[in-house]
């Protein structure tokens, strides 16, 4: 069976190079798509099932990290199996997250510029671990994908230069949001929820919804700890305002927030802090 790629950097000029480059180290591999940044990225692995993603770590709107621990988190939830998931392979300029990205079930980690003698050794590992897969006909399982996801997600943290890890930082007390020339200030307090859409995050109250332009993880890390809890990974809510947790026949698990209409799809990664219910 052929196998086949996907590449993702936000450099028209590095992304052609690193094509260049695989022509050369793996003329078997087939490039089946390039992508510009990490959403574009993650649609184009889970429409398409390569064998190998090749995803720059720093992108726009998504980061190839958080790409690729959306794709472990959806990979396989749909009806039937996605077949093995992709061997993940970060290329960057940065070598401060090689020791992590390995600790995170990547397959590999290539700095930029690319040396040839590198990626000849990169193309020979990960050869050498889809001839392993072959011969073990292996599939992946609900827990080694969130084995895999989680893993990643600390990853994202540690590339994102997370706050948890510096001094403590004062928990936010007031958000501020514009709205044409008029500035709202909405108490932490009352937030329901807050769902990431695009490059904006979606603020939920019981009576209004807000926009501020702020990264949903840099957010997380400022707001009161334990009093909201990831479901996605572009949602949180605020624990206590969950009215009610639903589970289906398939195990998907869906939630109701009290003095909000919506219904609230929770993740196979973030599934687990709801098993007591």
């Amino acid at each position: 069976m052929t196998p086949t790629a996907i590449l993702a950097d936000d450099e028209p000029l590095l992304l052609q190079a690193l094509e260049r480059a695989l022509a050369t180290a793996w003329p078997q591999l087939q490039i089946v798509a390039r992508c510009s940044d990490g959403a574009d990225a993650l649609r184009q692995a889970l429409l398409l099932k390569p064998t190998v993603c090749f995803f720059d770590v720093r992108m726009p709107s998504m980061s190839g990290i958080e790409a690729a621990t959306a794709l472990a988190d959806e990979w396989g939830a749909g009806e039937g199996s996605d077949g093995p998931f992709p061997l993940m392979v970060f290329v960057t300029a940065y070598d401060q997250y090689a020791l992590a990205a390995f600790e995170a079930q990547a397959a590999d980690y290539l700095l930029k510029p690319l040396e040839p003698r590198r990626l000849a050794l990169s193309v020979a590992r990960l050869q050498a671990r889809l001839t392993q897969r072959h011969q073990a006909n292996a599939q992946p399982t609900e827990s080694n994908l969130l084995q895999i996801a989680q893993a990643l997600s600390q990853l994202q943290a540690s590339a994102a230069g997370h706050p948890s890890a510096l001094e403590p930082v004062a928990p936010l007390r007031f958000l501020q949001a514009s709205q044409g020339n008029a500035l709202h200030v909405v108490p932490v307090d009352e937030v329901i929820a807050i769902e990431a859409a695009d490059r904006y995050l979606r603020i939920f109250t019981a009576n209004a919804e807000h926009l501020i332009r702020t990264p949903l993880r840099e957010l997380h890390a400022q707001l009161p700890t334990n009093e909201f809890w990831q479901i996605h990974r572009s949602v949180l809510v605020r624990a206590t305002a969950i009215a009610k947790v639903l589970r289906d026949d398939a195990g998907k698990l869906t939630l109701a927030l009290k003095h909000r209409p919506e219904v609230w799809t929770v993740s196979r990664m973030f599934a687990g802090q709801f098993r007591a219910m």
